[in-house]
């Protein structure tokens, strides 16, 4: 055999051996895949069961803990316990069985206490229980004081109440640090009563168990009729007021003032209030403020407006003049043609406007703005705490013109609205802050707005980076639309259906949590 062949032998052999090692190896694959008998693991073999996922623990209410987890159809129900200021659960405080239907559960606990919480789950299969899932949560100050009733807070003397019959000592209430002893049958019907308190005072009161609070609560006393001109249904109120001196203060005991119609025209700084914010007398008026009026305050009244008697505006600026505040708190005001709070004249110059605590409807702007400041000025305007429901339905709801006296001078003019509950208010793709006045400062927190076109602002003057906080949005989307020149752009804001408990009747009563637990909107309608 010469070499060539030699070489050719070799190759072949190659290819044969090749072929071989493929062929086995085809045999062994097949000879696996036919082998493979094993059952899938569809379900793990475990003899407990898992432990709750997605634990989360939240206050509500000051000391309710609402917890949540992911439920298992396997699972019974849940052991839940808690561990007062014991991360080591030594000592277990109080315990539940919850069932995965009534999740989430609220758990009512002390006040200002760090709680460990844990959670396992029973088996309904014969596993063992699972092993526990761990949280924790820290309650706020109890809050078993109850919302005071028309009459418990006077000029003199409070009264409190709280839930019957709970472990109480003392109220402490400050300034003063004044101390009432609770009697046994005080704290079996939870009312006690405070005296030797100043007229016109703000207060807190600490309802206490020894050291620990159980309840607070602020107030402000009522103003002592003293030096002050008590006015009755039976006076002529237009003719009190032309005769009091600068700086009185009126007193009106509740009734019905109605049938005393007008404008009346204030030329000095006056005070007209109601003796008893919780039972407001009744007034069809209108105020005109003119010079000489430097500080005026309209507080705890009835006011309604009557179209055919002109009395379309509620106050008006009407004359010249350098004034340094209205104050309009505790109002329930309804029913007025045009304008809330407005002035047109030129030099009329007015250093605040205070709109707080009131509650004003169908303000209807036919004419004019809501609070609607044109040639005069209002420097500083802040409006808090108040419900707006029907308000500008078809105008602007804060206008601040350029065209006043303090325009291009240096000043900065500033609006705040806090806490408002503004339902139906400029539904006609109105602005909220129509401000062109050169320099000025905007801020808009805790706001409920609800149904309505309305948006903040197209204006280039307003304040272009305007402050946002804590607003919530419902039926109005426009306030976050970011094709508006001015939006709420953080994110803060919320856009849920407050659950209003008649809105239509004026009942704005908030029942979604989540904006209770946020304290958007009037205070006075989150119970």
């Amino acid at each position: 055999m010469n070499d060539k062949q030699k070489v050719m032998m070799i190759m072949k052999t190659k290819h044969i051996l090749k072929g071989i090692v493929f062929a086995l190896f085809l045999t062994f694959l097949n000879s696996s895949c036919t082998r493979y008998d094993v059952d899938l693991i569809e379900e793990l073999a475990v003899d407990r069961e898992f432990a709750p996922v997605a634990l989360t623990a939240r206050v509500r209410n000051q000391t309710i803990v609402e917890l949540n987890w992911t439920v298992d159809e396997n699972v019974d129900h849940y052991l839940v316990e808690f561990s007062a200021d014991d991360p080591n659960f030594t000592t277990i405080f109080t315990s539940a069985e919850v069932k995965a239907a009534h999740l989430p559960v609220q758990i009512a606990l002390e006040g200002e206490t760090v709680y460990a919480i844990r959670v396992k789950a029973v088996s309904a299969r014969g596993l063992a229980d699972s092993k526990w899932a761990i949280a924790e949560a820290t309650t706020l100050t109890e809050q078993l004081m109850l919302a005071s009733q028309p009459g418990d807070i006077l000029a003199l003397e409070a009264t409190f109440r709280w839930v019957p019959n709970i472990n109480v000592t003392q109220i402490l209430i400050n300034p003063g640090e004044i101390t009432h002893d609770i009697t046994a049958q005080e704290k079996i019907y939870g009312v006690a009563t405070v005296t030797g308190l100043i007229s016109e005072t703000e207060y807190t009161a600490q309802l206490l168990n020894g050291t620990k609070v159980r309840g607070t609560s602020t107030f402000t006393t009522g103003i002592d009729i003293g030096d002050n001109t008590l006015v009755t249904v039976d006076d002529d109120l237009f003719q009190l007021i032309a005769d009091a001196a600068d700086g009185d203060i009126l007193l009106l005991e509740a009734g019905d003032y109605t049938a005393q119609v007008g404008t009346i025209t204030l030329d000095k700084s006056l005070t007209i209030q109601g003796l008893r914010s919780y039972n407001k007398p009744l007034l069809k008026v209108s105020f005109s403020i003119v010079t000489g009026a430097a500080d005026v305050g309209i507080i705890d009244l009835d006011l309604t407006g009557d179209l055919p008697l002109l009395l379309t505006d509620v106050v008006r600026y009407t004359a010249t003049g350098n004034f340094n505040s209205l104050l309009v708190s505790g109002c329930n005001i309804h029913d007025y043609d045009r304008s809330f709070i407005a002035g047109n004249v030129t030099d009329a110059i007015v250093q605040s406007v205070t709109v707080e605590n009131c509650i004003v409807t169908n303000v209807l702007t036919n004419g004019g703005d809501f609070i609607d400041f044109r040639n005069s000025d209002a420097l500083n305007v802040s409006v808090t705490t108040s419900t707006f429901n029907n308000c500008a339905p078809a105008r602007d709801f804060i206008r601040l013109d350029a065209a006043g006296t303090s325009n291009n001078t240096g000043l900065t003019l500033n609006v705040l609205l806090e806490n408002c509950t503004i339902y139906g208010c400029s539904n006609t793709a109105d602005r909220i802050f129509y401000v062109r006045f050169a320099s000025n400062a905007v801020t808009a927190r805790n706001n409920l707005f609800a149904e309505t076109t309305a948006y903040y602002s197209n204006q280039s003057t307003t304040d272009p980076v305007a402050v946002f906080f804590n607003n919530n949005y419902f039926n109005a989307p426009t306030f976050f639309d970011s094709t508006q020149k001015l939006y709420d752009a953080t994110d803060t804001y919320t856009d849920l259906d407050p659950g209003f408990v008649n809105a239509a009747a004026g009942d704005f009563t908030v029942t979604n949590q989540t904006l209770l637990d946020n304290e958007v909107g009037d205070p006075r309608w989150r119970l």
